[in-house]
């Protein structure tokens, strides 16, 4: 059996003509029926490439030179894109984007569902730009042995200097500089990954966009702050919308962020924001979406389609800190939400009794176990179910547990459309899918959040 022949070479330059954008948003060339990856090429240019990977199976190859450049290609506003790869669409026009997200998720509906619905257009921004409400900004010590913040580089743990970041909330780039000039004022020691020493890990600021209300977490390699009373002192003089200081403990050597154990150093170590007209409680550790515009949008899409009911009982699955819970109540009869991390069911259930809604149930544990508990031995048969799971998606006895029950309407908001349409696929003998429209949660990034509306088959809406 003779071995496939690589059409191309490692470190060699090709002429290729760009054909489609994949998934994340890289440009695709064949040559001889053989696929090349190609970074920051856009569909219907053709560029001179060098190839830096070769397999068996497909290529990936960088741009030398666009000979014929798309209408669509716009110069980056970001000196740091190229290096970072969190905005991998900058060099992309706007609109453009939108259509590669809806692209993406129509390709991935055509290849696994047999009913090949259109997927709606892509939800935009009419503002995409500083949009985040989380910020997190590793420390370190660079190659000359100084202190520095900013964001990784691409693929690596080499940080770079912050530029004006375009998707970060404006206001998170000046409290996380300032933090660190005090830092180094106080000649206090930074956190070295290869020897695992020094205090200072992240700064990560969360900002309450509807409230203004800002949240400072030191995440320490260690518990203890010198002059800590004077450097809080000087972190709410400057900024006086800081209502929080948490020191955030993380003492492993791991890439996780967070520790475990939050300690107050300021205020009560939570902000609270609005969507829509519900108030909100964070902490340092609950999920919170990061892009408040585009939730509300999102969650109304949800709620719509569901067209809830007082007489319905409704299942929120992985309902974080009960956001879309409690905007769903006040339509319900009950709404059960349920989460695996305890910290964020305890906050969901303040927030609804700040919000003063009684007629939700927030129950903590793995969402697999607490669903096959509701149905199968308290024998509750929700009328709608809400999933909005991790990246994985749905596990299948989930699945076997929900197809059993036949809800009248399933509302499945997802982060990651391969999943999705996975899940979906097991849906489809018993319902109708009526619509999946991506919401874009993350403009420039190559992230797509969609909403899919399923009813039972039948039923009718």
């Amino acid at each position: 059996m003779s071995s496939k022949i690589i059409p191309v070479e490692k470190n060699k330059e090709y002429i290729v003509e760009i054909i489609d954008n994949g998934f994340n948003g890289e440009g695709i060339a064949k040559i001889d029926g053989y696929t090349i990856f190609v970074q920051n090429a856009i569909k219907g240019e053709k560029a001179k490439i060098l190839i830096v990977k070769a397999l068996s199976s497909h290529a990936f190859g960088k741009i030398i030179e666009v000979i014929k450049v798309s209408k669509y290609r716009v110069e980056s506003d970001c000196s740091t894109y190229k290096r970072c790869g969190g905005c991998n669409l900058r060099h992309i026009k706007y609109e453009k984007t939108l259509e590669i997200k809806q692209n993406a998720v129509q390709s991935l509906v055509n290849k696994t569902l047999n009913k090949k619905i259109e997927v709606c257009k892509t939800v935009g921004m009419e503002n995409p730009f500083y949009y985040r409400n989380k910020a997190q900004y590793p420390v370190g010590i660079d190659k000359n042995r100084k202190p520095v913040i900013g964001i990784f580089a691409n693929r690596t743990h080499e940080i770079i200097q912050m530029q004006d970041c375009k998707i970060q909330h404006s206001e998170s780039e000046k409290i996380a500089k300032y933090i660190f000039s005090l830092w180094n004022k106080e000649k206090l020691s930074i956190y070295n990954e290869s020897t695992g020493k020094g205090l200072l890990r992240h700064i990560v600021i969360k900002i309450g966009f509807k409230t203004n209300e800002i949240m400072c977490i030191l995440v320490l390699n260690g518990k203890k702050i010198q002059n800590e009373a004077k450097i809080i002192e000087q972190i709410v003089n400057k900024f006086p919308n800081v209502k929080t200081i948490v020191k955030n403990i993380n003492t492993k050597n791991t890439n996780v962020i967070f520790g475990r154990e939050n300690i107050n150093i300021y205020g009560d170590g939570t902000i609270s924001d609005k969507l829509g007209n519900l108030v909100f409680k964070i902490s340092p550790l609950s999920f919170y979406q990061v892009n408040p515009v585009q939730t509300e949008k999102l969650y109304n899409i949800g709620v719509d389609a569901a067209k809830i009911t007082k007489n319905d009982v409704v299942f929120d699955l992985y309902c974080g800190i009960g956001t879309i819970s409690l905007f769903m109540a006040k339509y319900a009869k009950k709404v059960y939400g349920v989460e695996i991390v305890d910290q964020a069911v305890e906050m969901a259930k303040e927030n609804a009794k700040i919000n003063g809604i009684e007629n939700v149930d927030f129950l903590a544990g793995d969402v697999e176990q607490v669903l096959d508990d509701l149905i199968n031995r308290k024998k509750i048969n929700p009328d709608v179910v809400m999933i909005d799971p991790p990246r994985k998606g749905i596990d299948k006895k989930s699945i076997q547990n929900l197809l059993s029950i036949k809800p009248k309407k399933i509302v499945y908001i997802s982060c990651n459309p391969a999943t999705l349409v996975r899940d979906l696929s097991f849906f489809e003998d018993k319902y109708e899918i009526k619509s999946i429209t991506p919401v874009d949660m993350f403009p420039f990034t190559s992230s797509i959040e969609s909403v899919a509306v399923l009813i039972l088959k039948n039923q009718g809406l």
